[in-house]
């Protein structure tokens, strides 16, 4: 007879925020004017973001990465304006709905402790913590957020594992040893000499299942 017990998860998912749960692309595509200036002044934001190690005020970093991609300033303060707009990528609602109450849910994301608040409540969760580049003192992937992470939710990095949006997550979770979903939506490359997910997929379909397999 089978068991009337749902399989065990992790103590902790934590999630990355703007690209695995939230469709950042798209918004910061609609405020350039053009899909191929969106995605180019989003792949400088991120890696201004993911070399600067130490915090530097997000919005600083939006404005330079504009720049340096041929793009008004302006668009900044309109993507700061418009931040309530990110839509939540399909699946990702119903994949926190199934960990809900099965498990400690985080979120650890790249963005100031206003914007990173704005977004995270964009989905309807309730989030165990939320931690953000500013609070933690540095930009991911250094491995200070996702142990901050950690220690405010009171779990191991063994007894835990996380959802990336982005390749460049592999260097901070192989730092830390967390198990990586990797939830590659929109088909970036891995970064030169980051590690490999423990599972990368192009939706979070399998998400939820993996979890409820690599329980410790």
């Amino acid at each position: 007879m089978p068991s009337l017990n749902p399989p065990t998860l992790p103590k902790a998912v934590l999630f990355d925020l703007l690209t695995a749960l939230l469709d950042s692309w798209t918004l910061w595509n609609r405020v350039a004017g053009s899909e191929a200036a969106g995605r180019a002044w989003r792949a400088e934001y991120l890696r201004l973001t993911y070399g600067c190690g130490a915090y530097v005020a997000y919005e600083d970093l939006v404005r330079a990465a504009a720049r340096t991609t041929g793009l008004p300033t302006t668009v900044a303060d309109a993507l700061e304006t418009r931040w309530h707009e990110l839509p939540v990528w399909s699946g990702a609602q119903a994949a926190l709905d199934a960990l809900r109450g099965r498990t400690k849910l985080a979120v650890v994301t790249n963005c100031s402790v206003r914007l990173g608040a704005q977004a995270a409540a964009r989905l309807n969760t309730r989030w165990d913590c939320i931690v953000t580049a500013e609070e933690a003192g540095f930009y991911k992937p250094h491995p200070h957020p996702y142990r901050l992470a950690l220690a405010k939710l009171g779990v191991e990095a063994r007894d835990a594992a996380f959802v990336a949006g982005s390749g460049y997550d592999l260097f901070g979770t192989s730092a830390v040893g967390l198990r990586t979903y990797w939830h590659n939506r929109v088909g970036l490359a891995r970064p030169d000499g980051a590690p490999a997910a423990s599972l990368e997929r192009p939706t979070l379909e399998d998400l939820v299942p993996w979890l409820e397999g690599h329980s410790p």
